[in-house]
């Protein structure tokens, strides 16, 4: 269980340009739970994510997994526990690097590291399997470096590496956001894929509403830095994306647009 208690964030503290964008937000995620998140811009969606993350410190609150209190824990350190895919595909891989030698960097993240060779070629062959179950020939493709690949097969490489070792939550930071929509589906259908398979508990952020309501069992919408929105369950079920764009209608209007 994931649990933010009482987490206030300011930005540009002690400016005139001084932001209270958290005042007390509390927030409970469950194990096992897919997570939807959607919002409008500024609404507090991937600083959500950098908080979980420890990309950002908070001001004030607690976080924690489980017993432990993780609030004041690196973030390298978090991400042990933490799998992480953001919506820039340059972002979760190394472009100079071969996708065998990627793939290696990720298989050994959180161990030491000392001399030996990175690449292990006893592990060459699980890459490859791995590979293989990403339907695009990846497989094939183990010496070549991953900066000539097509944003969607990075963002594919990035979602199965971020998975590799054992994990308990999985972040999608709006992961299909830059890729044509036939690679966003795919990717999507291969991120429920993986997220069942390992059982993961999954928070993503998303602007596609179709993918908040088709995808998960759980849905956020945020606002100025409140939950505004949270269905689960059955709710969830029966929730259609003219619900959403009702509820985003109600703060446009609210906000005099």
């Amino acid at each position: 269980m994931l649990e933010l208690k009482h987490i206030h964030k300011y930005y540009n503290t002690g400016t005139v340009n001084e932001m209270c964008l958290f005042e007390d937000f509390n927030l409970t995620i469950r194990d096992h739970e897919f997570v939807s998140v959607v919002g409008s811009n500024g609404s507090g969606k991937t600083s959500l994510l950098n908080i979980i993350c420890g990309s950002i410190p908070l001001d004030e609150g607690t976080i924690r997994i489980g017993n432990e209190d993780i609030t004041k824990m690196a973030e390298y350190k978090r991400q042990r526990r933490i799998g992480r895919v953001y919506q820039n595909p340059a972002m979760g891989t190394c472009p100079s690097m071969t996708i065998a030698e990627n793939m290696a960097l990720a298989d050994n993240k959180g161990k030491f590291f000392n001399l030996r060779p990175g690449k292990n070629k006893q592990r060459i062959d699980f890459y490859r399997e791995s590979l293989r179950t990403l339907g695009l020939g990846l497989e094939d493709k183990m010496d070549v470096k991953v900066g000539v690949l097509s944003g969607g097969q990075r963002q594919a490489m990035a979602l199965l590496m971020s998975t590799m070792t054992p994990i308990e939550f999985l972040i999608l930071d709006e992961h299909t956001a830059a890729l044509d929509p036939k690679t966003a589906e795919t990717l999507m259908e291969l991120t429920d894929r993986i997220v069942r398979e390992k059982n993961l508990t999954t928070i993503m952020v998303t602007h596609n509403l179709r993918y908040a309501v088709d995808y998960g069992n759980r849905l956020l919408m945020m606002h100025q830095g409140k939950a505004i929105m949270d269905k689960a369950g059955t709710e969830k079920e029966e929730t259609r994306i003219d619900d959403i764009l009702k509820k985003f209608n109600e703060i446009s209007i609210e906000c005099g647009n």
